[in-house]
């Protein structure tokens, strides 16, 4: 399986239950999808860098997970329909990962998204343009 991380911006002025069903809704998509979600680490309300959908402020939420190629266009499209997402990015950290290692190992040491990417060889960025990052 490949591994994954998509870095998301969700609309800052969201209710809690309304952020936490978005949350939910990718976590369950890469499930559903047949891969697996390793770690979902919530950065929380950042101030953003430019203005984005007018908006100044947003919640970030790194999602790590292991899949099929084909997961990735799937999640593109869902956050591309989705409103309360303002940017998105993906980018493959592992062409060849063990899920049950990396979520171990996530456990164990809370290891560094950095350590991951320079132990895995080449980062590449998978989808990126008008919602990328």
């Amino acid at each position: 399986m490949r591994y994954y991380e998509t870095l998301y911006i969700i609309n800052p002025d969201l209710p809690d239950d309304d952020y936490r069903e978005v949350v939910t809704k990718f976590t369950n998509l890469v499930e559903k999808n047949k891969g697996v979600v390793t770690k979902v680490d919530e950065w929380g309300m950042k101030t953003l860098a430019y203005e984005v959908k007018k908006f100044n402020r947003g919640s970030y939420v790194l999602l790590q997970y292991c899949g099929e190629p084909g997961i990735t266009a799937e999640l593109k499209r869902e956050m591309s329909l989705d409103d309360r997402i303002l940017k998105y990015q993906t980018i493959k950290l592992s062409d060849n990962a063990d899920p049950e290692a990396l979520k171990t190992e996530g456990d164990e040491g809370k290891g560094e998204v950095e350590g991951t990417a320079e132990t895995a060889g080449e980062t590449t960025v998978e989808n990126e343009g008008e919602n990328g990052i």
